[in-house]
């Protein structure tokens, strides 16, 4: 890549992980259960677009051996309840961590949302420092090392949310979860412009 490519390619990824880090607060804030779900498949999907672009990237390297302090992270509690009550009937979830080492995970949807807000938004305090190489290296890192896993897996229980509202699945052993989720998709998003 030249020079104007990775200034570009370096933008392109802040822009989307700003994106997705105001996308969840407003998502949180608003409190709307019906259109949560639409809303977050839709933004997981576009942070794991940069993710896999920075997965196909050569490895970066920090310019120093030890992470520059940029601060405290960010408090996310009031994030993750809010996210754990509105998606309270379909937060609890379970995924397979690693499908070479197959073991069944339980985990929650606003636990892992926000750690993989806490994961993009160390990364763009770097960013928003001027430590791009820091900010890419730890993006990348995190990605393959964290929250690209979990942003697959949430993308993974909110879309079968989808498809139990869509296809009217009529598993007795999911009919509590199926009822919240046609619940919480009673009223299609609004869209935005």
């Amino acid at each position: 890549m030249t020079q104007s490519d990775n200034i570009a390619f370096e933008e392109q990824i802040a822009d989307q992980v700003t994106s997705f880090l105001l996308a969840l607060r407003e998502i949180a804030r608003e409190g709307n259960g019906s259109q949560a779900v639409s809303l977050l498949l839709l933004e997981i999907s576009q942070v794991l677009l940069a993710g896999a672009r920075l997965g196909a990237q050569t490895d970066f390297a920090p310019r120093e051996e030890f992470q520059p302090d940029v601060g405290p992270e960010a408090d996310i509690d009031e994030l993750r309840l809010r996210l754990a009550e509105m998606l309270e009937g379909v937060d609890v979830y379970t995924f397979v961590f690693d499908p070479y080492v197959p073991e069944v995970v339980e985990s929650r949807l606003s636990d892992d949302l926000t750690s993989i807000a806490i994961d993009l938004e160390n990364g763009l305090r770097h960013f928003r420092a001027g430590d791009v190489d820091e900010a890419l290296w730890w993006w990348q890192f995190s990605y393959v090392n964290n929250w690209g896993n979990l942003a697959g897996a949430a993308l993974n229980a909110l879309l079968t949310v989808v498809a139990h509202d869509r296809f009217d699945t009529d598993f007795e052993e999911n009919a509590e979860a199926v009822a919240v989720a046609d619940e919480m998709l009673e009223s299609p998003p609004a869209v935005q412009s």
